[in-house]
């Protein structure tokens, strides 16, 4: 079949992009490039991508635009089969500072891809949503799709946005639609400046961790394997269309025994050090995922240790051509 993946040179879209060629499939990638993921990073995902392809026989096509635009996304979607809706603009912390164009690619964008998906005899469209829906008050902990949804950030807004309008298109024009709520995902390419890439490289180069705030924050870490698994699921049941759910790890841990822990693992004769945090960061994340268990028999592999463990072991593998993007972010 067909897939097309929006946002696909990506972190998560480029993960979801690769197992959907291992997988036998033929995929389109729609990615604007925008620069705060690394370009170079989204080029070595693009050329992988290649590679594959050719491996594996499938065709493979890369288009360099932008979601917003409504033509191009009529014509992609109703080339495909299937959509992972993954593009967005990213990032708790700038949000703050750019709310409207946040909400133009967000929001505006996934009703792009929903527009066009209801014209269509489309399979289903999977949209990514965030742990940032929720807004991270410890009251709730840990989250459940039936708990509120108080986002703190524009981002979190949008994302809560996008996702109520994937299902309410479920319910209005009977759209086959899944909106997953991602906990911290980290991985291979990962951003560079997530807390996990920071931590490994610092203290691969002899350089004290960095921790914002006081370390008390808990994330719901997610490995982007765990994330792709539950989004191959989609493929092949109709059982969760029109729910919001949660993908996280069903573990938390606070930052500061992170930082720690990884510390520990490569360098543990260095100091942890502590600089300002950031307001419009949520304080805590973990996941319920029972729904997920119960509608598309979600059972994460990775334990945070677990994935720590597998990140470091990619890291020191590719530490010529990633290091240095994370250095430098």
């Amino acid at each position: 079949m067909t897939i097309l993946v929006t946002g696909g040179a990506g972190f998560i879209g480029g993960h979801l992009a690769e197992a959907c060629l291992e997988d036998g499939h033929d995929v389109i990638v729609l990615d604007s490039m925008d620069p705060f993921y690394d370009l170079r990073i989204k080029r070595h995902t693009v050329e992988r991508h290649r590679e594959l392809a050719e491996e594996t026989g499938q065709e493979y096509r890369f288009i360099e635009d932008d979601i917003r635009d409504a033509e191009l996304v009529e014509d992609l979607v109703t080339e495909s089969e299937y959509v992972y809706h993954q593009a967005a603009k990213a990032g708790v912390r700038p949000s703050v500072e750019a709310p409207r164009e946040y909400n133009e690619v967000n929001v505006d964008g996934t009703l792009n891809i929903l527009d066009a998906a209801k014209r269509t005899d489309l399979e289903r469209v999977v949209v990514a949503s965030s742990s940032s829906v929720y807004g991270g008050r410890e009251e709730y902990l840990p989250f459940s799709e039936t708990d509120p949804t108080l986002p703190v950030s524009p981002y979190g807004t949008s994302k809560l946005t996008a996702e109520r309008y994937a299902c309410t298109y479920h319910e209005v024009y009977d759209l086959p639609t899944v909106a997953l709520r991602y906990f911290t995902v980290y991985g291979p390419r990962m951003r560079p400046n997530m807390a996990i890439s920071n931590f490994v490289s610092r203290c691969f180069t002899g350089e004290a961790p960095v921790v914002y705030g006081d370390g008390s924050q808990t994330r719901d870490f997610t490995y982007v394997r765990d994330v792709v698994d539950a989004n191959r699921t989609l493929l092949d049941t109709d059982a969760a269309d029109g729910e919001a759910i949660n993908v996280g790890s069903t573990t938390n841990i606070d930052i500061q025994t992170l930082a720690e822990e990884i510390r520990d693992r490569i360098a543990p004769d260095l100091d942890i050090e502590y600089a300002e945090r950031y307001a419009a960061d949520a304080d805590h994340t973990h996941a319920d995922t029972t729904k997920a268990r119960r509608l598309l028999d979600y059972d994460p592999e990775y334990t945070i240790r677990d994935g720590i463990d597998a990140f470091v072991e990619w890291y020191e593998a590719n530490r010529e051509w990633y290091e240095p993007l994370v250095l430098s972010s």
